[in-house]
Order: C-alpha cells, then sequence, then structure tokens
C-alpha cells in the first residue's frame, strides 16, 4: 500500500510541474490575452497540488497505522 501511495504522489508531484510549467510558458509568451487558459491551467495546478497533499497525509496515516 505504501509503494501505490508513493507513485501516485510522484504521479500527483510531476503532474503539478507539468501544469506548472505549461502555466508558466503560457503567460511568458503573451498570447493568452483574456487569461482564460491561464486560469484553468492555474485551476488545474491548485487541484493537482490539494492531490498531492492529500496523498501525503494519507501515507502518514497508513505509515503510523503499519507501525513504522
Amino acid at each position: 500500500m505504501r509503494d501505490l501511495l508513493f507513485v501516485l504522489i510522484l504521479v500527483a508531484a510531476a503532474a503539478t510541474a507539468v501544469v506548472l510549467a505549461r502555466g508558466l510558458f503560457t503567460m511568458a509568451s503573451g498570447r493568452d490575452i483574456t487569461g482564460v487558459r491561464s486560469n484553468r491551467l492555474m485551476t488545474a495546478r491548485v487541484l493537482l497540488q490539494g492531490l498531492a497533499i492529500l496523498l501525503v497525509v494519507l501515507a502518514f496515516v497508513v505509515g503510523g497505522a503499519a507501525g513504522d
């Protein structure tokens, strides 16, 4: 179970980094005049960060329950 959580945490962190990089490139390119795409990317980043934090907390709970 801990290995699965570790992999899920890595996937969530990587997805967060990808969305962050896309948001930075979108902002730097200057093509998103209205900001709609930037807002969508920021929302996705916040949700992915929340998921990653939730998985870390779950990993601590599972690790604590196992007595490690």
